[in-house]
């Protein structure tokens, strides 16, 4: 089971480079393409574009890969 965030959480996940941190922008429940990929997202799995507090940059990720941040 995952988590459902919200607009505005705060949330980590790992990478490559290590743990990352930031904030969630938009919450997917459709397909969508995203920086050249297709990403699946449902009402059920969704999935969440985030922009790094580090960098700035955005990403995507699905629920499961994140982690809720106090």
């Amino acid at each position: 089971m995952t988590t459902d965030f919200s607009t505005g959480d705060r949330v980590s996940w790992n990478t490559s480079q290590g743990l990352t941190r930031g904030k969630i922008v938009e919450k997917k429940t459709k397909d969508f393409h995203f920086d050249g990929q297709k990403f699946t997202a449902s009402t059920d799995e969704p999935a969440y574009l985030i922009e790094s507090e580090k960098t700035g940059a955005k990403a995507a990720h699905k629920g499961s890969a994140l982690r809720k941040l106090s």
